[in-house]
Protein backbone atom coordinates (compact mmCIF):
# COMPACT_ATOMS: atom_id res chain seq x y z
CA UNK A 1 0.00 0.00 0.00
CA UNK A 2 1.52 3.39 -1.19
CA UNK A 3 1.92 5.75 2.12
CA UNK A 4 0.81 9.43 2.01
CA UNK A 5 2.53 12.56 1.97
CA UNK A 6 1.67 13.02 5.34
CA UNK A 7 2.42 10.01 6.75
CA UNK A 8 5.92 10.04 5.06
CA UNK A 9 6.48 13.72 6.33
CA UNK A 10 5.11 13.22 9.88
CA UNK A 11 7.25 10.23 10.69
CA UNK A 12 10.75 11.49 8.54
CA UNK A 13 9.90 15.06 10.86
CA UNK A 14 9.53 13.55 13.93
CA UNK A 15 12.79 10.76 13.63
CA UNK A 16 16.09 11.51 15.25
CA UNK A 17 18.98 12.87 13.56
CA UNK A 18 21.78 12.90 16.46
CA UNK A 19 25.01 11.61 15.38
CA UNK A 20 26.40 11.26 11.59
CA UNK A 21 24.39 7.47 11.08
CA UNK A 22 22.56 7.45 8.20
CA UNK A 23 20.81 4.13 8.71
CA UNK A 24 17.37 5.74 8.99
CA UNK A 25 17.32 6.14 5.41
CA UNK A 26 18.07 2.26 4.48
CA UNK A 27 15.39 1.35 2.08
CA UNK A 28 14.59 4.46 1.33
CA UNK A 29 17.79 6.62 -0.08
CA UNK A 30 20.99 5.01 -1.66
CA UNK A 31 23.99 6.84 -1.92
CA UNK A 32 26.92 6.01 -4.01
CA UNK A 33 30.34 5.68 -1.93
CA UNK A 34 33.99 6.91 -3.11
CA UNK A 35 36.13 4.20 -4.78
CA UNK A 36 39.21 5.07 -2.62
CA UNK A 37 37.07 3.71 0.99
CA UNK A 38 37.98 6.65 3.46
CA UNK A 39 38.16 4.90 6.53
CA UNK A 40 40.03 2.29 5.38
CA UNK A 41 42.67 4.67 4.55
CA UNK A 42 42.15 6.58 7.70
CA UNK A 43 42.42 3.23 9.92
CA UNK A 44 45.99 2.67 7.59
CA UNK A 45 47.44 5.85 8.65
CA UNK A 46 46.14 5.52 12.32
CA UNK A 47 47.77 2.16 13.13
CA UNK A 48 50.96 4.15 12.18
CA UNK A 49 50.75 7.16 14.21
CA UNK A 50 51.80 8.57 17.31
CA UNK A 51 49.03 10.92 18.27
CA UNK A 52 45.97 11.81 16.21
CA UNK A 53 43.53 14.32 16.09
CA UNK A 54 39.59 13.87 13.99
CA UNK A 55 38.53 17.20 13.68
CA UNK A 56 34.22 17.21 13.70
CA UNK A 57 33.82 13.77 14.23
CA UNK A 58 30.29 13.54 14.30
CA UNK A 59 28.73 11.33 16.11
CA UNK A 60 32.46 9.23 16.00
CA UNK A 61 31.11 6.81 14.05
CA UNK A 62 33.68 6.53 11.51
CA UNK A 63 36.72 7.24 13.99
CA UNK A 64 34.83 3.94 16.09
CA UNK A 65 34.91 1.64 13.03
CA UNK A 66 39.01 1.80 12.70
CA UNK A 67 40.76 -1.27 14.63
CA UNK A 68 43.62 0.55 15.96
CA UNK A 69 43.99 4.21 17.52
CA UNK A 70 47.26 5.52 18.75
CA UNK A 71 47.29 6.96 22.36
CA UNK A 72 46.59 9.89 21.99
CA UNK A 73 43.29 10.09 20.23
CA UNK A 74 41.21 12.95 20.73
CA UNK A 75 38.17 14.54 18.54
CA UNK A 76 36.77 17.82 18.42
CA UNK A 77 32.83 18.18 17.91
CA UNK A 78 31.00 21.30 18.59
CA UNK A 79 26.94 20.48 18.48
CA UNK A 80 25.84 19.17 21.57
CA UNK A 81 23.86 16.02 20.74
CA UNK A 82 26.92 14.45 18.71
CA UNK A 83 29.23 15.38 21.37
CA UNK A 84 27.61 13.64 23.90
CA UNK A 85 26.88 10.52 21.12
CA UNK A 86 30.73 10.64 20.05
CA UNK A 87 31.64 10.81 24.24
CA UNK A 88 29.58 7.53 24.36
CA UNK A 89 30.92 5.91 21.32
CA UNK A 90 34.30 6.40 22.15
CA UNK A 91 35.69 7.04 25.92
CA UNK A 92 35.49 3.01 25.86
CA UNK A 93 38.34 2.99 23.14
CA UNK A 94 40.26 5.78 24.66
CA UNK A 95 39.34 8.69 22.67
CA UNK A 96 39.40 11.90 24.37
CA UNK A 97 35.99 14.05 22.82
CA UNK A 98 36.61 17.70 23.19
CA UNK A 99 32.99 20.26 22.56
CA UNK A 100 35.17 23.05 19.93
CA UNK A 101 33.42 25.55 18.44
CA UNK A 102 34.87 24.40 14.81
CA UNK A 103 35.92 27.74 14.67
CA UNK A 104 39.97 28.93 14.97
CA UNK A 105 41.70 28.14 17.38
CA UNK A 106 42.24 24.45 17.67
CA UNK A 107 42.13 23.79 21.47
CA UNK A 108 45.50 22.08 21.25
CA UNK A 109 48.75 22.78 21.44
CA UNK A 110 51.12 23.56 18.33
CA UNK A 111 52.62 20.61 17.36
CA UNK A 112 50.79 18.13 19.54
CA UNK A 113 49.43 15.68 16.28
CA UNK A 114 50.76 13.57 13.70
CA UNK A 115 47.88 12.34 11.94
CA UNK A 116 45.01 14.80 11.70
CA UNK A 117 41.94 13.21 9.86
CA UNK A 118 38.52 14.87 8.98
CA UNK A 119 35.67 13.76 7.25
CA UNK A 120 33.20 15.92 5.56
CA UNK A 121 34.26 18.87 7.20
CA UNK A 122 32.38 22.17 7.11
CA UNK A 123 35.42 24.19 7.15
CA UNK A 124 38.87 23.25 6.73
CA UNK A 125 40.88 25.78 8.50
CA UNK A 126 44.41 25.11 7.07
CA UNK A 127 46.30 27.51 9.02
CA UNK A 128 45.58 25.62 12.10
CA UNK A 129 45.80 22.19 10.58
CA UNK A 130 49.26 23.34 10.20
CA UNK A 131 49.94 24.59 13.74
CA UNK A 132 48.94 21.59 15.43
CA UNK A 133 50.46 18.77 13.06
CA UNK A 134 54.33 17.73 13.58
CA UNK A 135 56.98 18.76 11.12
CA UNK A 136 56.71 15.65 9.00
CA UNK A 137 52.97 15.14 10.13
CA UNK A 138 50.23 14.22 7.63
CA UNK A 139 46.14 16.03 6.95
CA UNK A 140 44.02 13.22 5.66
CA UNK A 141 40.39 14.48 4.37
CA UNK A 142 37.57 13.14 2.70
CA UNK A 143 35.31 16.25 1.87
CA UNK A 144 32.17 17.38 -0.11
CA UNK A 145 32.93 18.53 -3.62
CA UNK A 146 31.32 21.50 -5.49
CA UNK A 147 27.67 21.45 -6.46
CA UNK A 148 26.82 18.53 -4.16
CA UNK A 149 23.18 17.54 -4.44
CA UNK A 150 22.71 20.31 -5.91
CA UNK A 151 19.41 19.02 -7.06
CA UNK A 152 17.74 19.00 -4.23
CA UNK A 153 18.90 22.61 -3.30
CA UNK A 154 17.77 23.73 -6.58
CA UNK A 155 14.04 22.05 -6.28
CA UNK A 156 13.90 23.82 -3.11
CA UNK A 157 15.55 27.15 -3.63
CA UNK A 158 14.79 27.88 -6.85
CA UNK A 159 18.16 28.20 -9.65
CA UNK A 160 21.19 28.94 -7.53
CA UNK A 161 24.06 31.86 -8.73
CA UNK A 162 26.78 30.04 -11.06
CA UNK A 163 29.58 30.85 -8.45
CA UNK A 164 28.02 28.64 -5.66
CA UNK A 165 28.77 25.73 -8.05
CA UNK A 166 32.36 26.40 -7.88
CA UNK A 167 32.85 26.43 -3.92
CA UNK A 168 34.34 23.63 -2.12
CA UNK A 169 36.19 22.66 -5.43
CA UNK A 170 39.28 20.56 -4.78
CA UNK A 171 41.83 23.07 -6.45
CA UNK A 172 40.71 25.50 -3.83
CA UNK A 173 41.54 23.10 -0.96
CA UNK A 174 44.92 22.71 -2.67
CA UNK A 175 45.67 25.57 -3.23
CA UNK A 176 44.83 26.86 0.67
CA UNK A 177 46.59 23.66 2.01
CA UNK A 178 49.65 24.92 0.25
CA UNK A 179 49.40 28.49 1.29
CA UNK A 180 49.08 27.58 4.97
CA UNK A 181 52.49 25.56 4.39
CA UNK A 182 51.61 22.07 3.46
CA UNK A 183 52.60 19.72 0.59
CA UNK A 184 49.32 18.28 -1.35
CA UNK A 185 51.08 14.82 -1.61
CA UNK A 186 47.14 13.04 -2.54
CA UNK A 187 44.29 14.71 -4.47
CA UNK A 188 41.16 12.85 -6.33
CA UNK A 189 37.40 13.96 -6.52
CA UNK A 190 34.36 11.88 -7.76
CA UNK A 191 31.24 12.51 -9.26
CA UNK A 192 28.62 10.25 -7.48
CA UNK A 193 24.59 9.56 -7.07
CA UNK A 194 22.39 9.81 -4.67
CA UNK A 195 18.77 8.60 -4.60
CA UNK A 196 15.86 9.49 -2.62
CA UNK A 197 12.92 7.07 -3.19
CA UNK A 198 10.28 8.75 -1.00
CA UNK A 199 9.70 12.49 0.60
CA UNK A 200 10.38 11.29 3.79
CA UNK A 201 13.78 10.61 2.96
CA UNK A 202 14.24 14.04 1.98
CA UNK A 203 12.99 15.95 4.62
CA UNK A 204 15.19 13.52 6.62
CA UNK A 205 18.50 14.02 4.67
CA UNK A 206 17.78 17.91 5.25
CA UNK A 207 17.26 17.92 9.07
CA UNK A 208 20.34 16.47 9.17
CA UNK A 209 22.81 17.86 6.84
CA UNK A 210 21.46 21.57 7.56
CA UNK A 211 23.86 23.58 4.84
CA UNK A 212 21.67 22.02 1.66
CA UNK A 213 18.58 24.13 2.31
CA UNK A 214 19.81 26.33 5.03
CA UNK A 215 16.73 26.94 7.34
CA UNK A 216 14.83 24.23 6.07
CA UNK A 217 11.50 23.04 8.26
CA UNK A 218 8.64 21.12 6.61
CA UNK A 219 6.21 23.94 7.35
CA UNK A 220 8.14 26.51 5.48
CA UNK A 221 8.85 24.15 2.36
CA UNK A 222 5.57 21.98 2.69
CA UNK A 223 4.52 22.98 -0.84
CA UNK A 224 7.74 22.30 -2.71
CA UNK A 225 8.10 18.98 -0.50
CA UNK A 226 4.40 18.06 -2.01
CA UNK A 227 5.56 18.70 -5.35
CA UNK A 228 8.47 16.41 -4.63
CA UNK A 229 6.26 13.48 -3.49
CA UNK A 230 3.88 13.86 -7.06
CA UNK A 231 7.38 14.09 -9.02
CA UNK A 232 8.74 10.49 -7.06
CA UNK A 233 5.37 8.88 -7.39
CA UNK A 234 5.18 9.58 -10.79
CA UNK A 235 8.53 9.12 -12.09
CA UNK A 236 10.71 7.35 -9.63
CA UNK A 237 13.06 8.03 -7.17
CA UNK A 238 14.84 11.68 -7.16
CA UNK A 239 18.15 11.50 -7.91
CA UNK A 240 20.87 13.80 -7.62
CA UNK A 241 24.63 14.07 -8.11
CA UNK A 242 26.95 13.92 -5.05
CA UNK A 243 30.51 14.63 -4.97
CA UNK A 244 33.27 14.03 -3.10
CA UNK A 245 36.78 14.62 -2.77
CA UNK A 246 39.87 12.99 -0.66
CA UNK A 247 42.88 15.20 0.48
CA UNK A 248 45.90 14.47 2.01
CA UNK A 249 48.56 17.32 2.85
CA UNK A 250 51.85 16.88 4.72
CA UNK A 251 53.54 19.13 6.83
CA UNK A 252 57.98 19.89 6.03
CA UNK A 253 60.15 17.82 8.25
CA UNK A 254 62.23 19.31 10.28
CA UNK A 255 65.86 20.05 9.03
Amino acid sequence: MTRTFDDLVAEAAAAPVAGWDFSWLDGRATEQRPSWGYQRMMGDRMARASAALDVQTGGGEVLAGVTRLPVPTVATESWPPNVAKATRLLHPRGVTVVADADEPPLPFADEAFDLVVSRHPVTTWWEEIARVLRPGGTYFSQQVGPASVFEVTEHFLGPQPAGTRSRRHPDVARAAAEAAGLTVTDLRSESLHTAFHDVGAVVWFLRKVIWIVPGFTVERYREELRALHERIEADGPFVATTTRFLIEARKRAAP
